[in-house]
């Protein structure tokens, strides 16, 4: 007579959650499995989604039997497999061949696949073959070091949500166009791109992350963006490119972005949207915006200021602001000091503003008279944190004493002055 301690409790689970369990855990113990039992020999083998990396190999000192036994291992992983596969990815810094690659992307073509990662060894790149573009399933999309070439008969990606391309070589005509040609599409990551002149249509993304040397963007057809992340990276003929451009680059990049929620600019961000910005009527509000961090900010160049107003300015209900000063001298020269309190609308309050966060602060006239008309016009500020760069050391105390006697619009505001240790 069977007894309870006998049962296969495990084995006798609806299908559904042991591939639950299977996915769980790393694929190399799936495949294990296999070993239990008759019936869990092909167990993993319906499982839908595959993710192979480094702990799936065996180890050797020897890089070039590594790589072979994980080419081995996804091959034949692949062929046993029954049924869809939702999802695969590779993450590995041992990089196959192209022709194992092209044979892998072939086969996950005629298997459903809705979610794709590829992110291989360091110093290698791939071809993604022209099977990649048929996908017609796809909804997540990650390719890392890889070179694209859309075939002349590619429709798009109808159903992809998420695109992240990261060191990809591309046309930059194409991809536009690959952009455009998906329009469910939500989420877009470029990174490390070169001298890049880009025009963004995509009617349903809600978040933006952008990293590299990028001469010009325009967001066009871009209602629905939420959160924005830009990284831009300064050559000598970018900056050229920006001397010579001509039209407002702040309209450009923000005009068209009213659900705009969250906002982070970093290097050299305030100074591409200063190009051809001009003070006067603000044509969009950001009545959503409610964080905003921007890093480096020249405190010394009139028309990055501008930009940094214009944006809180239009921003009612901004709750969170942090800010990175970039000045590189220490000069104590005042200039266009009443633009803080002439140049602005006596009644402009920042009703939700709760808390201010500026680091590398070094004392400069127009960080003080920033950092005044803040605490000035901030009604329920809760915290303003100033932490001021490593090369100030004689001014430390007299900035103190400056920041403690602003006259503050709100009875719960607190200033605390951090100085990081050298």
């Amino acid at each position: 007579m069977d007894t309870d301690s006998d049962k296969d409790l495990i084995s006798d689970l609806p299908q559904s959650i042991i591939e639950t369990i299977l996915i769980k855990v790393p694929l190399l113990d799936a495949v294990r499995t296999s070993i239990l039992s008759r019936k869990w020999r092909y167990k993993w083998a319906t499982i839908t989604q595959l993710v192979f990396n480094d702990p799936c190999l065996t180890l050797s000192h020897d890089k070039s039997i590594i790589s072979c036994n994980l080419v081995n291992f996804i091959t034949r992983c692949l062929f046993l497999h029954d049924g869809p596969i939702h999802k695969f990815e590779l993450d590995t810094s041992y990089s196959p061949t192209s022709p194992d690659l092209d044979q892998w992307l072939l086969f996950l073509s005629r298997k459903d696949i809705k979610e794709l990662i590829i992110d291989i060894g360091e110093d290698d790149w791939f071809r993604a073959p022209s099977c990649l573009f048929f996908c017609p399933k796809l909804t997540h999309l990650v390719l890392v070091r890889c070179e694209l070439n859309p075939p002349p008969n590619f429709k798009g990606f109808l159903s992809l949500k998420h695109l992240s391309l990261q060191q990809v070589i591309i046309p930059p005509h194409d991809i536009e166009v690959l952009i455009s040609s998906c329009p469910l599409l939500e989420s877009l990551t470029l990174s490390y791109f070169d001298s890049l002149e880009l025009t963004i249509r995509a009617p349903n993304l809600k978040y933006l992350n952008l990293e590299g040397e990028f001469k010009d963007i325009r967001l066009e057809d871009t209602s629905h963006l939420v959160g924005i992340s830009v990284a831009m990276y300064m050559t000598d003929d970018i900056a050229e490119h920006f001397e010579q451009s001509s039209g407002c680059n702040f309209d450009k990049f923000l005009g068209g972005v009213p659900c705009l929620e969250r906002l982070i600019g970093h290097i050299y961000f305030t100074k591409y949207l200063s190009i051809g910005n001009e003070q006067g009527s603000f044509p969009v509000m950001y009545q959503n915006l409610k964080f905003i961090e921007l890093y480096q900010v020249s405190f010394e160049d009139m028309k990055e200021l501008l930009v940094v107003l214009r944006l809180i300015v239009s921003s009612p209900n901004l709750e969170e602001l942090q800010i990175s000063s970039s000045s590189i001298t220490t000069t104590t020269d005042i200039y266009d000091l009443d633009i803080w309190e002439k140049d602005w609308p006596a009644d402009c309050t920042f009703s939700k503003l709760k808390i201010v966060h500026m680091t590398d602060f070094s004392g400069l006239p127009h960080e003080i008279a920033f950092i005044r008309f803040l605490l000035g016009h901030s009604p329920v500020l809760e915290q303003m944190i100033v932490a001021p760069t490593i090369y100030v050391t004689d001014k430390v105390v007299k900035m103190l004493i400056d920041l403690l006697t602003f006259r503050r619009a709100s009875p719960l505001a607190t200033v605390k002055f951090v100085q990081e240790p050298l």
